[in-house]
């Protein structure tokens, strides 16, 4: 069976992705930063083909579905990162892609996914309008299966391979194993797959102010939602109403504490990325790296971090780079 509700995303399963996604995409770079006069090290996700680590997850569940569930189609549910890469999976797969997506994400994001050949269903996020509900519509009427942005164990265990594929690269250049990665979160899928990937490893998932539902819910030891679902962000890719159980069981077991940082502290963590690495990130893929910036988080010299997306409209990121706070 290839249910999501049938099973549980392992550490065996983030092996299992890690050499599936191997076999067909490169290596993203391992980058030396210093911040703060302590070498960190930056895993540039942002340098995907599809430009976010969304593809690992995306590669792991389509590629696993049976004959039948292909010849129905997906649908997925995204402002644009897991988007493209449920569309470029599929697109190597020669299945129907449907994706739920915003009606304001940014417009990059919105031209990539139909580029790649997957068809756009728009919601109206604004007017708080459900895109889950939109989603399990179409899956019903269609016969297709759900391809949850974080909350499928199949791209739980696929966006884990990133902190294999991250250790193996510090081990190789004698660093050692990461003592700590953090990561940009939303809902929660990349930081569940990093800490089943990397035991070892403390995992400090990072949120937008006001999106901070999984830190919320790390300190109260219970799924809150967002306190605010109106509360304006630049970071598209990190606004997800609240977590869900299958990320939150992995989280709370692993994972003492998040953290939240500013649109400013974001903007500068954007700045500092294009002058010092010569990376494009985009405001959500930023948020690890303005933690580290900001001086919220330890820095040992073996500190990994995730810049995990870099799909942002120019227009956008030409006043980022203009502008001085």
């Amino acid at each position: 069976m290839t249910s999501q509700e049938q099973r549980k995303p392992t550490a065996q399963g983030v092996a299992h992705a890690a050499a599936k996604v191997a076999a067909i995409l490169p290596e993203t770079p391992l980058l030396e930063l210093t911040i703060h006069g302590v070498t960190v090290w930056c895993k540039a996700e942002c340098l995907q083909p599809i430009g976010a680590f969304k593809i690992r997850g995306a590669w792991h569940r389509l590629s696993d579905l049976t004959d039948e569930e292909m010849a129905r189609g997906v649908v997925g549910v995204s402002s644009g990162n897991h988007a493209q890469g449920v569309a470029w999976a599929a697109r190597r797969l020669g299945i129907t892609a449907a994706i739920v997506m915003p009606v304001d994400a940014p417009a990059v994001k919105l031209a990539n996914t139909r580029a790649l050949g997957a068809e756009v269903v728009l919601y109206d996020r604004p007017g708080g309008e459900d895109r889950d509900a939109v989603a399990e519509k179409l899956c019903r009427e269609r016969g297709a299966t759900l391809v949850h942005a974080f909350a499928d164990p199949w791209v739980i265990e696929g966006q884990g391979s990133a902190g294999l594929e991250l250790a193996a690269q510090m081990q190789a250049r004698g660093i050692g194993a990461p003592t700590r990665i953090v990561m940009p979160c939303g809902g929660g899928g990349l930081a569940a797959g990093l800490a089943l990937a990397c035991l070892d490893a403390e995992i400090v998932p990072v949120e937008p102010e006001g999106w901070d539902d999984v830190r919320l819910s790390l300190e109260a030891g219970e799924i809150l939602p967002v306190p605010d679902p109106s509360f304006p962000t630049a970071c598209d890719a990190l606004q997800t109403p609240s977590t869900r159980p299958i990320n939150f069981a992995v989280l709370k077991g692993r994972v003492p504490f998040g953290l939240s940082v500013t649109a400013a502290e974001v903007r500068a963590a954007q700045r500092l990325a294009f002058s010092e690495l010569r990376l494009v990130v985009e405001p959500g893929g930023a948020a690890a790296l303005a933690a580290a910036l900001g001086g919220k988080v330890s820095l040992d010299g073996r500190t990994a971090i995730i810049l995990s997306g870099g799909n942002t409209d120019a227009a956008a990121f030409a006043e980022v780079l203009a502008s001085s706070n």
